[in-house]
């Protein structure tokens, strides 16, 4: 019984606004807007435990999203981005949007971390979530066999590792690069890194495409340019030394 329970209201710590995924949220041009914007899809996901459902059939969308938020949808679609790649938001196997930290948000304190890991099983058991990954390497039997803690301990760790600081660029503020991503660009493509940041931004925005690595993308497209380069001006090489032999 217990299980099926809705909720209809939220449990915020004293501490959430000083986490570093939000900390990095409301530092970004706009940012309080999307943690405004966070807050009313956690409270519109509370019904359907965490899964942002129009009706019992059909998931929201940014413009479903929008209506009921009172924001713009160009800003719900840009938020939703930021908020998968903080982890606030997954994109269940469905296409339904799933608020990742809702467990931690209702019921009593003591229960969260558990309430959490059941509801993430049901999700995997109804294939909405991919099984989790095993990234423990494996241990011999001479090795000396960590501790649970030990092991919570080292997978805390690599997390923190893992939280760096980006910010968002381009004419549409949907290019995320990290500091070192920033200088290494501005080091290999002296010139062009702003017309590359740029181009990459427009494109997103009109398309609607994204991409995993957005300094791997900007690299990829300004070497395919060199080679296109090189290519015209050898052949424009090529035709002028034999109209020359002629």
């Amino acid at each position: 019984m217990t299980e099926n329970r809705r909720y209809y209201y939220l449990k915020v710590k004293e501490n959430f606004y000083d986490s570093e995924a939000m900390k990095i949220l409301e530092n970004m041009q706009d940012g309080m807007i999307f943690s405004n914007l966070l807050m009313k899809m956690y409270l519109m996901s509370l019904k359907n435990n965490g899964i942002l459902m129009l009706t019992d059939r059909k998931p929201h969308t940014p413009q479903t999203i929008a209506t009921c938020t009172r924001h713009q949808t160009g800003t719900v679609e840009r938020a939703i981005q930021i908020f998968m790649e903080l982890g606030f938001v997954e994109m269940l196997n469905d296409g339904a949007l799933y608020m990742s930290d809702i467990q931690l948000l209702i019921g009593q304190s003591s229960t969260e971390g558990e309430r959490k890991k059941r509801e993430r099983m049901r999700l995997q058991e109804k294939n909405l979530l991919p099984p989790p990954v095993d990234i423990c390497p494996p241990i011999s039997e001479v090795d000396k066999s960590p501790s649970i803690l030990e092991i919570e301990l080292e997978k805390d760790t690599e997390i923190e590792k893992e939280i760096v600081p980006f910010t968002f660029y381009g004419r549409y503020q949907n290019v995320c690069l990290s500091p070192t991503d920033l200088d290494e660009l501005k080091t290999e493509l002296p010139d062009t890194w702003e017309h590359y940041i740029n181009r990459l931004s427009e494109y997103m925005a009109s398309t609607g495409k994204n991409y995993d690595n957005h300094a791997a993308t900007i690299r990829r497209w300004a070497a395919n340019d060199t080679e296109k380069t090189n290519t015209v001006q050898g052949v424009t090489a090529l035709s002028c030394k034999e109209g020359t032999s002629l």
